[in-house]
This record gives structure tokens, sequence and C-alpha cells, in this order.
């Protein structure tokens, strides 16, 4: 029976009053998190051993800001170095020549099998093994052959240990992504005409790309932070900046908050353009974003202090 119905007496039906499910449970949950919430946020905030005035004082500092930068740069060129080499050996690895594939298998389980620190370290010792790196032709004469501790520099080689290890693992994302398309796209494609490298480029890496994006993003937060470890090979990045103030001064705690909070604005803004990536190359899909944590705690919050909702007979709602 629709609202606008009436009964055989004539009467017009009573609004239903939807009582909505008691749930204790619920809320003695939400009331332990917020305890303890509010006993670490009190401790924090009123320790004097943290020191937040050294916090503010070397938040902005100059030497601060351009560790800052180079770990920015160096999350960027990785990532750009390893999203090229992951998209070029998933190719590989799904030819059918063996021998391409195989090269890429080599490549993937080498780069994934050892730390990146060790390879960090290899990088930046390589004038060890090949004092001078020739250049040219093949088995052939050399066209340069410049000295490989003024070519390969700490910068240099935080890029390549850091770009050649995403690589490996960029590939099985994107090979991932490019078997998640169907078969029959790729069918489609080979029936019009299309070659292997122009349905990869047109048909399957744009449909792959709602797969490839979300690791990718956790791949480009990880990387933000894996930066840190170039401070071994002495490239003066965020965490090597704190570290030579604090063997200094020796506010080793204030500093290390001062690299953390900057790790947390740059992941924090990482992760709002991932939400919206992904939102974007998620048009059409059936299941729904999550969106924002905010928004997300305030219509929990909003559900759970909502008043009981009047229905009327036949389903609408009336508030």
């Amino acid at each position: 029976m629709s609202s606008g119905e009436v009964t055989e007496s004539g009467a017009r039906p009573e609004d239903i009053t939807a009582v909505p499910v008691r749930r204790p449970g619920r809320w003695v949950a939400a009331a332990v998190v917020l305890v303890i919430a509010v006993a670490l946020v009190r401790s924090v905030v009123t320790n004097p051993r943290f020191e937040w005035s050294v916090v503010g004082h070397y938040l902005f500092d100059e030497r601060v800001l351009e560790g800052l930068r180079v770990t920015i740069e160096l999350t960027v060129i990785a990532m750009a170095i390893g999203i090229v080499l992951g998209v070029v050996f998933a190719v590989m690895r799904l030819s059918p020549n063996p021998l391409v594939s195989g090269a890429s298998w080599l490549y993937i389980w080498f780069f994934r099998g050892t730390p990146v620190l060790v390879q960090l370290l290899f990088w930046y010792n390589i004038a060890a093994l090949y004092p001078k790196i020739a250049l040219g032709i093949p088995f052939g004469p050399a066209i340069v052959h410049p000295d490989a501790n003024s070519l390969i520099t700490p910068f240099t080689a935080a890029i390549l240990g850091l770009g050649l290890n995403e690589g490996a693992y960029m590939a099985e994302i994107v090979r991932a992504g490019m078997i998640s398309v169907p078969e029959g796209q790729t069918d489609a494609a080979q029936s019009l005409g299309m070659t292997r490298l122009q349905t990869m480029r047109r048909i399957v890496l744009p449909q792959a790309m709602r797969v490839i994006i979300p690791p990718t993003g956790n791949e480009t937060i990880s990387m933000l932070k894996t930066t840190s470890l170039a401070s071994v090979i002495v490239v003066l990045e965020l965490l090597f900046a704190v570290q030579n103030i604090y063997s200094v001064n020796f506010k080793t705690i204030p500093l290390l908050i001062v690299a953390s909070i900057w790790y947390i604005v740059c992941t924090s803004v990482l992760y709002v353009g991932q939400y919206y990536l992904e939102r974007y190359y998620g048009r059409g899909s059936s299941r729904e974003q999550e969106g924002p944590l905010a928004g997300r705690v305030l219509r929990g919050v909003l559900r759970f202090s909502r008043p009981g909702e009047h229905v009327r007979p036949g389903g609408g709602e009336h508030r």
C-alpha cells in the first residue's frame, strides 16, 4: 500500500515509527577508543621531554627544508624510473618470446630478492668493481670512459638503487593489472588489425589502470619513507639533515619528531592525490570509493546521533 492510499474504512494509515536497533557495544568501543586517544594526546602534550619548543624552532629550519627538498626529488625521480621500468618489464614478462620473458623474470627476481639498502651500498661502492665506466659500442671501442667516483655521486647512487629496485615491484603491479583485463579485449583488438604494442597502449593499459593505481600509490608513499635509507650513503635528505643537527645540539628526540612531522605531511598529501586518482580511474565501477577518513568519521557520528526515522507504508521515509 502506497502512502497515498487509504484503508477500507476511509482513514489514512498512520506513519510507522522505525526504532533503530540499539547497539551498546558500539558506544562502549567508541568510549574506550576515545579515552585511550585522549590519554595519549595528553601524555604527548604535557610531557616536557618532548621539547615542543625545540620542535617548533627547527620545523622550518633552512637545513631541514633543504633535506625535505632532496627527499621529494629522490621520491619523484625514483618513482618515475620505477614506473617506466615496471611497464617495460611487465610487457616483456608477458611476451611470448622466452628469451625476452626470461630476461624480465631474471631482473625482477634479482632486485626483489636483495634488500634495497644492500643495493644502495652496492651502487655507492661501484668504483671498487669498475673504476672506469666505459660507454661506447658493445664489444667495440669505448667512446667515453669517465671515472666512476665522479659519475656515480651519492645522489646518483641513491637514484639507481631506489629506481631499479622499485622497477621490479612496479613490473609485478603492472603485470597484475594487465592480466586482470579479459582476454576477449585483446582478441577483439587483434581482430581489428592492431599490433601487440598498439593493443597494450590503447586497450589493455587504460583498463588496467584501475588495478594499477592503488598499489602504485602505496608504492609512492613507501618510496617517500624509503628515501631515508639514502642517509647511509651520505645523501643530504630529510633524515640525514636532522641527524646532522642533533649530532651537534644533542636534541635527538625533538629533531626526529621534526622529520616525522614532515614525512606525515608529505604522505598525507600523497594519500589525498591517490584517492582522487583512484576515483578518476574507477569511474563506472559499481564499487563506491570509501572517501577521505574525515568524511567517513563525520558520517559515522551523524549515524550514531540520528534520531528515529518515520517511515511511511510503502517504503517512503519521512524525517
